[in-house]
């Protein structure tokens, strides 16, 4: 064992030695299997930049048709009114709301947020409906958003 605690006979396990509470001394032993490099650098390559880039267009193009009678411009944009309009919900994605709006105290604006961000991902998707996993992203980003800002 090095000095910094770190077993040197298995690259792949570490040790690691800190105090407890009454000043004595605890070994943690963590084993983490050894991942193949070709594992660690193969597999399907992301999005690129220009197919982002398509997404956004074409949805900005199904805003613009969405909303071209009306001063709003983007799904961020929309009144109370639109929204109900233009977010309609079915059964499934309708108890998702509740559930998350019941279990997170989510208010009034918080839920209008969430089913904006819904629409704007079944835009993305050049999806006619908002659908339960458009749903279920938008309170992900919710509950992220939550997480890093309080």
């Amino acid at each position: 064992m090095s000095p910094n605690g770190i077993s040197m006979a298995k690259p792949w396990t570490k040790s690691v030695r800190r105090s407890d509470r009454n000043g004595g001394s605890l070994l943690d032993h963590i084993e983490v299997p050894a991942v193949p490099f070709n594992v660690l650098t193969s597999g399907p390559p992301g999005t690129s930049s220009a197919e982002i880039r398509d997404q956004v267009e074409q949805a900005r193009s199904i805003q613009s048709k969405r909303f071209e009678r009306s001063i709003t411009n983007t799904n961020a944009q929309t009144n109370s009114r639109e929204l109900r309009q233009h977010c309609v919900l079915g059964k499934v994605e309708h108890e998702l709301m509740r559930v998350a709006s019941t279990e997170m105290g989510l208010s009034a604006r918080a839920h209008d947020k969430i089913l904006r961000v819904a629409r704007t991902i079944a835009d993305l998707e050049s999806a006619i409906t908002i659908q339960a996993h458009h749903v279920q992203e938008a309170i992900n980003y919710r509950m992220l958003d939550r997480d890093i800002f309080s």
